[in-house]
């Protein structure tokens, strides 16, 4: 089995602790997770099985959705609801309109700067353990992307949204961030991934639903292939020269393509080689106006020979 699992994480257990249970599950210990959800969090982490690791790197997950609860009037060190209180304010001010107001002002291109609860490192020691010895450092600020932030519900203190973002954002700092400008203080109590970048939540499965299809032999059935995970990337299609060719770490030659090349509309971009449907290598597409042909540079190959 090769490609990638969708677990709809269970809340208080980590992302690593799902990769375990997976192992176990699967009787593989080439498995890997991308897209880290805190403990508290629940919903889709993608996980990578066998050749499935090698197509982490090249994977499209530019765009997340989360739904989460925010409760308004608290806020704590690790800026959700199981960390320590460090302030707790009025909040019965807070309107409907308040709210919509100020999720349009996080609504765009914002400024975020990282938590001291995170795995980001500095000096190669990760963030939590610093914060968990109580020492505070300087996060630089990262510009992060909001597509859209919803209010699906309010009855104070507790505001249920909606947000898609991009890569790198943390919600649990979105949350602080608005209560601060509310002027209440804000955390995260609940937050629910709906997806990241191609992994959708109807593709997900438990790990008691994963451990049942096991005994059943049904794995491969909730198993989403290299080739699929990879759609977004452009197809070259290849035939069995050129397979062989590819299998022995070498770039496909013109006769070794059933694709038309030079492809439509792409000058430089990474693609799949392929064939019959199957991810035979992830490569680097160059065309060159002044080349004959384009250039072919391989960067990942999955089938052997």
């Amino acid at each position: 089995m090769n490609g990638f699992i969708i677990i709809d994480k269970p809340p208080g257990i980590t992302s690593h602790d799902v990769v375990s249970r997976v192992r176990r599950i699967i009787g593989t210990r080439r498995v890997g997770h991308t897209g880290t959800l805190d403990p508290f969090a629940t919903g889709v982490l993608p996980i990578a099985v066998n050749d499935g690791t090698k197509a982490i790197p090249f994977l499209d997950e530019g765009v997340k959705c989360y739904e989460a609860l925010m409760q308004l009037g608290t806020a704590t060190d690790t800026l959700d609801i199981t960390g320590q209180v460090l302030s707790e304010r009025d909040f019965t001010f807070v309107s409907r309109e308040m709210l919509l107001d100020t999720f349009a002002k996080f609504t765009g291109t914002i400024s975020q700067i990282p938590p001291m609860f995170s795995a980001i490192k500095q000096n190669g020691q990760p963030l939590y353990k610093l914060a968990r010895q109580g020492q505070q450092v300087e996060r630089a600020a990262r510009q992060i992307e909001i597509h859209s932030l919803e209010l699906l519900s309010f009855e104070s203190p507790f505001v249920s949204f909606r947000v898609t973002c991009s890569r790198g954002s943390y919600i649990r700092t979105l949350a602080d961030d608005i209560g601060v400008m509310l002027g209440c203080g804000a955390c995260l109590k609940e937050l629910r991934r709906t997806a990241s970048g191609p992994f959708m939540m109807q593709n997900a499965v438990t790990l008691d639903q994963l451990d049942n299809a096991s005994r059943e032999g049904n794995l491969e059935e909730y198993c989403i292939s290299p080739f699929a995970s990879l759609s977004h990337l452009a197809e070259i299609s290849l035939n069995q020269d050129g397979v062989a060719k590819v299998c022995h770490g070498r770039s496909p030659e013109r006769s070794g393509i059933e694709s038309e090349i030079p492809l439509p509309g792409v000058t430089h971009a990474l693609v799949r080689l392929t064939s019959a449907h199957e991810l035979v290598a992830v490569a680097e597409y160059l065309d060159d106006a002044d080349a004959v042909q384009p250039k072919i540079t391989l960067k990942r190959v999955f089938k052997t020979a």
